[in-house]
């Protein structure tokens, strides 16, 4: 009697969370730890950072026995690579930079090849910018957007800007949006210059870091008192 030999079960992909600040391991749930150290595939933004973080998880991890895949901004993830792993039944990771991954980043390409090929993905618990930019923003949590990166020339800017506003003010559906770190002064003056002073801005910058910095204020008072978040990971908020 002849018996088949069962195929092996496409792997699983597991979207692990990284700390938003320097130094923030303590972010991190002790389950995401456990898990991340045990893996041995990865796909990673930066492979250099994610070595350097999953040592800091654990001095005993054998960084050397770890593949790294490293998913660059110039070029699309290898997928080919991915589907190998998977295919032969391995665990595979995912790490952005900060936060977790697939949410503001191109990880969201090796899910959705992971899942044609029905393998099992793991969403794992962490920090993200967005939704802790969002508790504590005070705007409406029931109904609320991310756009991402706003157009970078005018007139597009300001036209997308002054659309985010609309959809506050008609359907008090709170907006989330980022710019890159060196433009968010920039971002600032020009949310001033376009919105109506009484449009509330929330700012949430260093998020869980030592000199965390969220404040909400009318547009009126942030023109009185701007800040300075040159250089700073932030997020903002339009809202009621």
């Amino acid at each position: 009697m002849n018996v088949q030999a069962s195929p092996i079960r496409p792997g699983t992909l597991v979207l692990i969370p990284v700390p938003l600040a320097e130094d923030a391991l303590h972010t991190l749930p002790a389950q995401v730890i456990n898990k991340a150290t045990g893996i041995k595939y990865y796909f990673v933004e930066n492979i250099r950072t994610a070595r350097r973080l999953l040592k800091a998880m654990d001095l005993q991890v054998d960084i050397d026995a770890i593949r790294f895949s490293e998913i660059r901004k110039t070029e699309p993830p290898d997928l080919d690579l991915l589907r190998q792993w998977l295919t032969a039944g391995e665990e595979v990771g995912l790490m952005s930079e900060a936060g977790c991954p697939a949410v503001a980043d191109p990880g969201s390409i090796l899910v959705d090849a992971a899942r044609q090929l029905d393998a099992r993905i793991i969403p794992m618990a962490g920090p993200n910018a967005m939704l802790m930019a969002l508790m504590a923003s005070g705007f409406n949590g029931q109904c609320f957007r991310f756009s991402g990166y706003p157009p970078i020339k005018e007139p597009a800017r300001s036209k997308a800007l002054k659309a985010l506003e609309q959809r506050v003010q008609g359907l008090d559906e709170t907006q989330i949006f980022m710019e890159t770190p060196y433009r968010n002064n920039q971002l600032l003056t020009d949310l001033i210059r376009v919105c109506s002073k009484t449009t509330r801005l929330c700012i949430a910058a260093n998020i869980t870091a030592p000199h965390e910095d969220i404040q909400t204020r009318t547009l009126a008072g942030w023109e009185r008192e701007p800040g300075d978040f040159h250089k700073v990971p932030a997020v903002f908020l339009l809202g009621k």
